[in-house]
């Protein structure tokens, strides 16, 4: 027997991102997001809160980055998705979190985060508030990187938020192989 909910944010699991922006005065700008995905093999969506001091900034500069949190990092993505720019002008200073300029979008990014996607604005529906972006470089710390210089997710230790019970989860454990588990089955 199932059980029916009124429609919730409950798409299980969803990655857990930073969002890097400059403010207008130069400085960085970090907001955790859990609603972002890839909309595209090159472009990544979000949806924000126009209200938010990131969706100015990204508005305005008309690029973002977004990183990947891995699991030692939960305290500082959770206090800069805990406190707004628009209040805490150091909350990037608070969290004791390392700016670097990007080399390719007028964005900063996080030393902490060992994954990040450097975008460019490419599309923004105002109505809905949503920013679509495309990935013009993706930097990756290679120490996340496996033997084939590829991304090895354990070392990355990526989490995701369960968003039905509020909670941070790991996203290590392999399960099956795409595009092979469903081969037993008849064509």
């Amino acid at each position: 027997m199932r059980k029916n909910f009124k429609p919730s944010a409950w798409l299980l699991p969803a990655p857990v991102l930073i969002i890097g922006s400059y403010n207008e005065d130069g400085t960085a700008n970090a907001m955790t997001a859990a609603w972002g995905a890839m909309s595209d093999y090159t472009q990544i969506f979000l949806a924000l809160d126009f209200s938010h001091k990131t969706a100015a900034n990204i508005l305005k500069r008309k690029a973002f980055t977004v990183s990947v949190v891995d699991a030692n990092h939960v305290k500082e993505a959770d206090y800069v998705g805990m406190v707004s720019g628009n209040d805490i002008c150091d909350k990037v200073e608070n969290a004791e979190l390392h700016v670097i300029k990007s080399k390719h979008v007028d964005a900063p990014y996080f030393s902490e985060f060992p994954m990040t996607f450097e975008c460019r604005v490419a599309q923004v529906d105002m109505e809905k508030e949503r920013v679509f972006g495309d990935i013009i470089n993706i930097s990756v710390e290679e120490h996340v990187l496996d033997e084939q210089g590829q991304i090895d997710r354990n070392k990355l230790n990526p989490i995701c938020i369960d968003s039905v019970s509020g909670t941070y989860c790991k996203v290590t454990e392999a399960i099956g192989k795409s595009f092979h588990e469903g081969t037993v089955f008849k064509k």
